[in-house]
């Protein structure tokens, strides 16, 4: 995994500046998106690891999928993409472009695991908890999981926030053991 961020993260950061300098973050991430999706059917596949087929040709069949949603500056990035044998990196290349893009934005997604279903309340006081926290816009993710028995796991990038009673049992196991 770590290979494949090293790899994607010059075209994310190439992609971003120009996005950056031309004030088209959001399009750019929708198209980056799109691409890394379409990178990930199997009939793609197929065509981008098929031997006989030119990085030229595989650009041009990669952006014919996709029909005509792509501007022309998306399509010389992906042509460059091809040229250096690297669209099976458009996954990496579009997620490592939207966490420039929240860092730029100071936002975060913030995933939110809770044994029951959050109302609308506890989630708005959560998020403003955590906003004050790690200083940045926070953007709520919920979902149930009632293996946790109880509490909540926070992800938000890095950072995981582990007060469920499972991983509360789990570090007292662990405790118990040395």
């Amino acid at each position: 995994m770590a290979e494949l961020t090293t790899l994607a993260r010059p075209y994310a950061k190439a992609a971003f500046e120009y996005a950056q300098a031309n004030q088209q973050l959001t399009q750019w991430s929708e198209l980056l998106g799109l691409a890394g999706a379409v990178s990930q059917d199997a009939t793609v596949q197929r065509v981008l690891k098929a031997p006989r087929l030119t990085s030229t040709d595989k650009a041009t069949t990669f952006i014919e999928v996709c029909g005509d949603k792509f501007n022309a500056q998306v399509r010389n990035f992906l042509t460059i993409v091809s040229e250096n044998n690297r669209l099976e990196l458009l996954p990496e290349i579009a997620a490592l472009f939207d966490l420039y893009k929240a860092e730029q934005e100071r936002s975060v997604d913030v995933d939110v695991t809770s044994a029951f279903a959050l109302n609308d309340e506890q989630q708005d006081k959560l998020a403003k908890v955590l906003s004050a926290r790690l200083g940045r816009e926070v953007r709520l993710h919920a979902a149930e999981d009632a293996s946790l028995i109880g509490g909540v796991v926070i992800r938000a990038g890095d950072l995981v926030i582990d007060g469920s009673v499972r991983g509360k049992l789990a570090k007292l196991a662990e405790a118990l053991k040395s």
